[in-house]
């Protein structure tokens, strides 16, 4: 029988890190943080990683597991917190994951495993010369020979993925279907009771996340952008494209005002929290909506008498 772990999610600034640590602190818990961004070391302001006195004692994973410029990936994510996960079972504690990344999150509970495999550098160059050579049309034709399912799936532009499907095909003697689809047979590796949180009214929810930039401004999201660059994390890397530091590095480098950068953040926070709420959708959640103040000990109690019809107290 799969073990039983907890899941709190919900779109940025919905209040998803105070109520796990409520929840983490009732029932024996500890918090395995389900966000892309925390996993980031010296990204606190814009990742709004909680702080310790935010975390109150309670134990959280997960968080600062990563250097900027690592290319960090969601089978990483998976197989490190899988990890978490098991050594806070087999000390008899409830793991709580907490986060609003809802392909770390469906991924890790699935216990979905990543076409991986073996690397080859000098084949990944190989065709990535390819690609340049012939023609993104011309390499997703070779794909589409051997995995037609994948190839219609793919962008032309999408260079990365068309040439990771032709090398792992090149590697391992299968597809990334087929590979996909045998992972999909595999029980669920967890037995997850699953929470989220969102606001009765949207205006609401993007009111507090307005708000939310405007703290991060204000607690030195500038500074902490500008001491990244100034160490050599690169301005191309995965970390720094998150909303919050893209747009800050664009104001650093003269391409557009403060102001204009702190909209900009606004708005793709926005945009963020809706594409959140709409993968969440698809996953069987107990939904607790806030009205325009969030009532973190009303969420308490809804939420561990939810957990309490399904065995969790």
């Amino acid at each position: 029988m799969a073990s039983r772990v907890i899941v709190l999610s919900g779109p940025t600034a919905s209040g998803k890190t105070a109520l796990g640590v409520l929840l983490a602190r009732q029932l024996g818990g500890e918090v395995v943080s389900a966000d892309s961004m925390q996993i980031y070391r010296r990204m606190d302001v814009g990742t709004a990683k909680p702080t310790a006195e935010e975390m109150c004692g309670v134990v959280h994973h997960m968080i600062d597991v990563a250097e900027p410029e690592e290319d960090y990936s969601v089978a990483r994510y998976v197989e490190e917190a899988a990890a978490c996960v098991e050594d806070i079972l087999a000390r008899g504690r409830l793991p709580i994951l907490v986060g609003g990344t809802g392909l770390y999150i469906d991924s890790l509970l699935s216990g979905r495993t990543f076409a991986g495999g073996p690397v080859d550098p000098a084949l990944r160059q190989e065709l990535s010369e390819r690609y340049d050579e012939i023609g993104a049309k011309g390499l997703l034709g070779e794909l589409r020979k051997v995995d037609p399912e994948r190839a219609e799936k793919l962008h032309p532009a999408d260079k990365k993925r068309i040439v990771r499907a032709l090398e792992v095909y090149i590697l391992t003697g299968k597809t990334i279907t087929q590979h996909d689809a045998e992972t999909r047979a595999v029980p669920p590796r967890y037995d997850a009771v699953r929470i989220a949180l969102d606001y009765a009214d949207r205006a609401a929810l993007y009111d507090r996340i307005d708000r939310r930039v405007d703290g991060m401004l204000e607690r030195g999201l500038v500074d902490e952008v500008r001491a990244l660059l100034d160490s050599g994390v690169p301005r191309d890397c995965t970390a720094m494209q998150a909303i919050g530091y893209k747009e800050i590095v664009r104001a650093l480098d003269g391409a557009c005002s403060l102001d204009e950068a702190a909209e900009d953040i606004r708005r793709e926070s926005r945009r963020y929290a809706k594409r959140q709420l709409t993968w969440l959708r698809r996953g069987d959640y107990h939904w607790i909506r806030f009205q325009k103040t969030p009532d973190l000990d009303a969420a308490r109690r809804d939420s561990t008498e939810f957990l309490a019809l399904h065995g969790v107290e």
